[in-house]
């Protein structure tokens, strides 16, 4: 009888050895996307939703009309003096990168500085960084909710109200957007256009 109890165990082994792997296998199948990502919170559903806001031409847009394709948005203000046009002329130089392999993907800022950020201005800003760069604004309010649906920090120093020099702390996240997807990804300060371009020329590549 020990022979049989053995055989038996043995086999019971494997069908759960068997079973795991199946399971794994399934797992990364199922995620689309497994192979691209490089966060552990890429594409978490929970960051990202409806906004209405103002674009630089003027005209009110919502978060269809934003995200129609790969869309990079980025939460910033023009009146920053070096981390925002840093951050937004290297998502530019990624975007131009993968302009060159085929891949389009719209480079996008939102303004957290609502009180000086009007259309006409972002117009001048998102010129300056690239042709294809959205510039968005709207009422405070609008403003705090759609930073609020991308979980986005940031908060103007007290000032006076005729002070035009007052500065706007603020979360410096990338966010890779999709239509019918969400988030695909975040990027950091950290990350370099070169690695942000091969990274999104992956999901590209998966959609």
């Amino acid at each position: 009888m020990k022979p049989v109890i053995l055989y038996s165990a043995a086999g019971l082994l494997s069908v759960a050895v068997g079973l795991g792997a199946y399971f794994v296998v399934s797992q990364r199948n199922a995620d689309q996307f497994a192979e691209c990502r490089t966060t552990s919170v890429a594409g978490n559903s929970q960051i990202g939703g409806p906004f209405s806001l103002i674009d630089h031409t003027g005209t009110r847009v919502s978060e269809q009309d934003v995200v129609d394709g790969l869309t990079l948005i980025y939460f910033g203000y023009t009146f920053c003096p070096d981390v925002c046009p840093m951050d937004t002329a290297r998502n530019a130089e990624a975007v131009e990168i993968l302009e060159e392999d085929g891949i389009m993907v719209k480079p996008v800022m939102v303004s957290v500085d609502p009180e000086r950020d009007t259309a006409e201005v972002m117009a001048d800003f998102v010129s300056y960084i690239h042709p294809r760069m959205v510039g968005l604004t709207g009422s405070a309010e609008e403003i705090k909710a759609v930073a609020r649906e991308y979980k986005v920090f940031y908060g103007a120093e007290e000032h006076e109200p005729d002070d035009e020099y007052y500065l706007v702390s603020h979360s410096t996240n990338a966010y890779l957007m999709a239509p019918d997807y969400g988030l695909l990804q975040f990027f950091t300060r950290a990350d370099r256009p070169e690695a942000m371009a091969e990274t999104i020329a992956c999901y590209a590549g998966k959609i």
